[in-house]
């Protein structure tokens, strides 16, 4: 199908305009994810952010846990947080670029990727993220023609505003009723009844599980978003807008340059988020640990994230090929499509409705599957990638944007 005259100037990324360092990150990224998704799928929610609140902590399920914090936790999301951004900045760029309304096109792809998200969280799964993310992108659009020293200014305050919250919290505790202490506990370690009730929802057909999902969706998209999500996801928006601006995210910097924010993010990201790690089982993870205990990691995490950017430029500046990295880049094509596809598969294995394994297969054996689901997506996305132009639901995304059908093959 040929774009033409006024729908020229309104079209989507074409394979040619693809920058590769992006695709590659954001592939990683969406497989690394799944890491800590995989603890919200097949558990109880709690344990995603206390390890005591359900299932064994001994032997390897131990390590399982402390592995997966200390590499995954927050790092994968910030990664994502930090490409939306630069992706803000290079689609509307290129609209402006064919004289086209960056607002329009920005604003009405924000509203379809919220959509999506809406329909992702209450009918599928209440972890999404995409409600979180389309959210931020409509706050910091106004922004992106900053400079990039007051973007990272503004991003790195509105991440601190994040932070001040919880801690105001934590320290507030003592002077908090009884009755919301109790509530709060219950969503932080709950209660041997109800673990089992959740357990038995999500075990439960579709529409049984509704009454789970339904409130969970809704307290993120509230509560949590407003506490949290908005600050540090919007945040590390508008850091990877200027972090795209210089150069930062196509590779365009010097070697020696990635070389130091790498040796330099992991060492200091692992350290804090590994001190914070200690400091939470000395205190038996207690409601302190919540909102004091997780800053460690808050902030080690965007450290450790831009350790992992800097490895990712890294290859990329080494001109390596190879099947995996080509596969890698597969996914980050179609992230969107992938993104669902995890769900889809997970909530198969884990729910009612399909093998209904939720609370039944332990930190090791979620490795098994997350390592099941990469290959499915690694060479699903390598077999996709030759054939069409884009991940099926990217295509609906495009097409819906840009007001026609977009050409697949």
């Amino acid at each position: 199908m040929m774009i033409d005259g006024a729908q020229e100037s309104l079209r989507p990324t074409q394979i040619r305009e693809r920058i590769r360092s992006l695709d590659l990150l954001r592939g990683f990224a969406l497989l690394g994810i799944l890491i800590m998704n995989i603890q919200f799928f097949s558990m109880v929610g709690a344990a995603y952010f206390n390890p005591m609140a359900f299932g064994d902590l001994s032997s390897s399920n131990g390590w399982v846990y402390i592995l997966s914090h200390a590499l995954a936790d927050q790092k994968f999301m910030t990664l994502f947080a930090i490409l939306f951004g630069a992706g803000i900045v290079l689609m509307t760029s290129r609209a402006e670029s064919r004289g086209a309304s960056a607002a329009v096109v920005h604003y009405r792809r924000t509203f379809i990727l919220l959509v999506f998200g809406l329909l992702h969280a209450y009918l599928l799964w209440a972890g999404d993220v995409l409600v979180s993310y389309a959210l931020c992108a409509l706050v910091v659009f106004p922004f992106r023609k900053l400079s990039p020293k007051t973007l990272l200014k503004l991003g790195l305050g509105s991440v601190l505003i994040g932070s001040i919250i919880f801690l105001f919290i934590g320290l507030s505790l003592g002077y908090i009723p009884p009755d919301d202490i109790a509530e709060m506990m219950n969503n932080w370690k709950p209660s041997a009844e109800l673990v089992q009730e959740e357990v038995t929802v999500y075990r439960s057909g579709w529409l049984k599980q509704m009454e789970k999902r339904v409130d969970a969706a809704l307290a993120i998209h509230t509560k949590v978003f407003l506490m949290w999500g908005l600050w540090r996801i919007g945040g590390l928006m508008l850091v990877g807008m200027a972090l795209f601006k210089w150069g930062v995210l196509t590779a365009a910097r010097s070697s020696r340059f990635y070389f130091g924010l790498a040796t330099a993010g992991l060492t200091l990201g692992w350290t804090l988020a590994s001190y914070g790690l200690v400091r939470n089982f000395a205190r038996n993870w207690s409601l302190d640990c919540q909102f004091i205990g997780s800053q460690y990691n808050y902030w080690g995490s965007i450290l450790v994230s831009l350790g992992y950017l800097s490895l990712v430029m890294l290859i990329c500046r080494s001109r390596l090929g190879g099947r995996l990295l080509q596969a890698i880049s597969a996914v980050g094509r179609t992230a969107l499509s992938n993104y669902l596809l995890q769900t889809v598969l997970c909530t198969t294995l884990f729910y009612g409705h399909g093998l209904g394994l939720f609370g039944s297969v332990e930190r090791t054996g979620q490795v098994a599957i997350v390592v099941a689901v990469w290959i499915v997506q690694l060479i699903a996305s390598s077999w996709w990638t030759k054939r069409f132009r884009y991940g099926p639901a990217e295509w609906v995304w495009r097409s819906l944007t840009y007001g026609q059908l977009q050409p697949i093959r």
